[in-house]
């Protein structure tokens, strides 16, 4: 319609007397000016008309996004551990059946549309690994072939996290692998806590949030041993940032290291503590327990030491081979762990406290969805 408009308002200017002599470029007829005029104009509104339009699209598709059906799967591994974060967010657990052939392989059937959706699939890469990893592959491989919106791989445990850099020649870096295949298989991010070195979050070409479980273990550490002297222990040199963040949000406590040298996976020669524990309660901060080993010897050579108390803080719980039995057997006051990874009936213990992070998962997954910041999560 405006370019009817200024096609006939140019067609009355212009149908006068026509110069025989047109004027130089630097001058310019009345006719010219008068349709520049206008069309600027007219063109003016319809170009700011097209801006609205488009803004308003554009905002419909935002709301649109973040309005988007909340869909939160579980696979095996993590099945009690998601029921908590549904409860807490107020939605369904999605339908999914995982069926298992005769010959060992596969197979999921997903129950609800996930066309367009957001999907968070829970499932700690807890033994059995490979298992409940291909589980895991298999699964989001099934959610990105339904269309889904987006998928995001919440992995409370991440398995194959200590395979994180070549120690000697001719070994893989199966870590990075790992984040290799989540991705190809279909994961646009992943939701994870304490992995076991922050290098890992560099293998992905896609967004990784790594949550801290201090905000969930450190006020119940707080709250219960408030009136001892403490002094928190890292077990070895990797984990002395872990154990300095600690010990920095608790000001009255003090910081000692554990030196120890491993000559082969799952053995250590010697171990001495460097700082002062004599006389404090000591709280060992790290983020495993597996076998048992560093944390039964940790605890021996802070008692000679002098410590009054020693307690074991670990986020995932492995307890690979003997570790039940080392950790009943030697003389920890209390050994406090999280649910990222399902105990056992026989792994059951007086000297375990259970500390629960699914509200932490929750929250960052609400965040997530509604593409808040969760960097208030991490303090």
């Amino acid at each position: 319609m405006y370019l009817n408009i200024i096609a006939v308002i140019s067609h009355y200017c212009d149908s006068g007397t026509k110069l025989e002599n047109p004027p130089s470029h630097k001058l310019w007829s009345t006719s010219s000016v008068f349709v520049l005029g206008v069309n600027s104009v007219l063109f003016g509104k319809y170009f700011w008309n097209l801006l609205y339009l488009a803004e308003v699209q554009n905002f419909s598709a935002k709301v649109d996004f973040m309005n988007r059906n909340l869909l939160v799967f579980s696979g095996r591994s993590s099945q009690s551990f998601t029921s908590k974060i549904t409860k807490i967010l107020n939605v369904e657990l999605g339908k999914l059946e995982v069926t298992r052939f005769s010959d060992g392989e596969l197979s999921v059937d997903i129950g609800d549309n996930v066309r367009g959706r957001d999907v968070f699939i829970v499932q700690s890469t807890c033994n059995p690994v490979n298992d409940n990893l291909m589980e895991l592959l298999i699964v989001m491989d099934a959610l990105k072939r339904a269309s889904a919106g987006r998928i995001t791989a919440v992995i409370p445990y991440f398995g194959y996290a200590r395979q994180d850099r070549k120690l000697k020649p001719r070994v893989p870096i199966t870590a990075k692998l790992v984040a290799d295949i989540l991705t190809t298989a279909g994961a646009h991010r992943m939701l994870t806590i304490d992995l076991h070195s922050g290098q890992i979050m560099g293998f992905f070409n896609s967004p990784v949030d790594n949550l801290n479980a201090l905000p969930v273990i450190l006020p119940y550490v707080k709250n219960k041993y408030k009136n001892e002297n403490i002094a928190i222990v890292s077990p070895d040199a990797g984990g002395v940032e872990r154990a300095r963040e600690f010990s920095k949000r608790w000001p009255e406590s003090s910081l000692a290291i554990i030196d120890k040298r491993r000559p082969e996976p799952g053995k250590i020669a010697e171990m001495r503590v460097v700082g002062d524990v004599k006389d404090r309660c000591c709280i060992i901060v790290d983020d495993m327990i597996d076998t048992a080993g560093t944390l039964v010897k940790a605890s021996e050579v802070l008692k000679k030491a002098g410590a009054s108390k020693v307690i074991a803080c670990c986020t995932h719980a492995v307890l690979s081979g003997s570790a039940m039995e080392r950790i009943n057997e030697a003389d920890f006051e209390e050994v406090i762990i999280t649910d990222t990874i399902p105990l056992k009936h026989a792994e059951i213990s007086p000297k375990i406290t259970v500390l629960s992070v699914s509200s932490l998962f929750a929250e960052a997954i609400r965040r997530i969805h509604k593409e808040d910041s969760i960097s208030s999560l991490f303090s």
